[in-house]
């Protein structure tokens, strides 16, 4: 076996990409019921913190800053879906 073909199979590649947007999804809900005012840069700052430790090899991207730009102008939807 070659060392390039050792990989998740699909099944577990879409629990891993699963797991990661319920992470992410669940710490930017929990900063948006916070009730604290925040500007986007302290709320880019706090999801930073609390996904950082996460994940392997974290850098936040621009889609970080989306949700860290929606909690400071109170666009998250807080309510269970």
């Amino acid at each position: 076996m070659k060392s390039s073909e050792i990989r998740w199979n699909d099944e577990a590649r879409g629990k891993i990409l699963d797991d990661a947007d319920r992470v992410l999804r669940e710490a930017v809900v929990d900063l948006a019921r916070s009730g604290n005012e925040m500007s986007s840069d302290d709320a880019f700052a706090a999801l930073t913190g609390r996904l950082k430790d996460k994940f392997i090899d974290w850098e936040p991207g621009p889609d970080l800053r989306t949700y860290a730009d929606a909690i400071a102008n109170g666009e998250i939807e807080t309510d269970p879906a």
